[in-house]
């Protein structure tokens, strides 16, 4: 792969998207796990799926539409999702988990819909779904590099308010966080990362790469930034190494990244068990 890396342009956008896709989305699914926020990664990435399927119908059925990148819509529907999963958890106050599954709910039932006026599943769709090495573009690194600042401004400016949500929103929001404002602007950025993940990753599989790195450096971290240091570090390894297996073996990039990050889940699982017997 490093001969070919050299020579195909869509080999650099893919291993240089990984990489961005490696360091954000795990160091953004650090606080969506800490805030017991999991399940809203597959919520948006359903809803990304619907914008994806609307796209290719769009681009199917009006020749206006022919050339557009599927990402804009996905990310239109993603962020979309985002606010309205805000809105139903002032809705129901005392069931806030409820907007969850509300808008997982709509982002499959409208996909079904899309897909089928589409008259079924293509070779891109089935791209968007499982990942793909050579479906990424100039356009889409360009994208996810935009995406991949926009997410460390926010946890560099907002570090602070984040973490204090993350463990004591009561606290936080008597200290004077805009404990509101702050929760809208990360659920958009994580909007925005599954969106452009899911070039790589694939739709189905982007909410993983949030947490399964996550999953594993909890079990060896020791403290906070260990865990942001170590779902990096686990995130970069899955996708880096996924990324030159699902090269050379023509597999699907997104479920060999998504399968490496369960053997090192495995590892860490079973490594800190031993560790903790051998203490005893």
């Amino acid at each position: 792969m490093i001969t070919s890396f050299f020579q195909y342009e869509f080999l650099q956008n893919a291993l240089f998207s990984g990489i961005l896709i490696g360091f954000i989305a795990p160091l953004l699914g650090v606080f969506v796990v800490v805030r017991r926020l999991s399940l809203i990664a597959d919520a948006l990435s359903h809803v990304t799926l619907a914008g994806i399927a609307a796209s290719l119908l769009l681009e199917k059925k009006l020749t206006g539409f022919a050339g557009l990148n599927p990402i804009y819509l996905g990310m239109t529907f993603s962020v979309t999702g985002s606010l309205f999963i805000e809105k139903l958890r002032l809705v129901y106050k005392h069931y806030q988990e409820l907007a969850i599954p509300i808008i997982l709910s709509s982002g499959i039932g409208l996909s079904a819909i899309f897909i089928s006026l589409a008259d079924g599943f293509n070779t891109d769709l089935f791209n968007y779904l499982f990942g793909s090495v050579t479906a990424v573009t100039r356009s889409d690194l360009f994208i996810i590099l935009v995406i991949s600042l926009l997410v460390l401004a926010v946890i560099s400016f907002l570090y602070k308010e984040l973490f204090l949500l993350s463990f004591d929103e009561e606290y936080a929001s008597a200290s004077g966080i805009q404990s509101k404002w702050i929760h809208f602007i990360f659920i958009l950025t994580t909007a925005l990362v599954i969106a452009g993940s899911m070039r790589i990753v694939g739709i189905l599989l982007v909410s993983s790469l949030m947490t399964l790195p996550v999953a594993a450096s909890i079990r060896i971290a020791k403290g906070f930034k260990q865990t942001v240091f170590f779902s990096v570090l686990f995130g970069e390894i899955s996708v880096i190494i996924g990324l030159i297996l699902a090269y050379n073996l023509d597999l699907a990039p997104g479920g060999t990244i998504v399968i490496l990050s369960v053997l090192i889940l495995i590892i860490t699982i079973i490594g800190s068990k031993l560790q903790r017997g051998f203490s005893k």
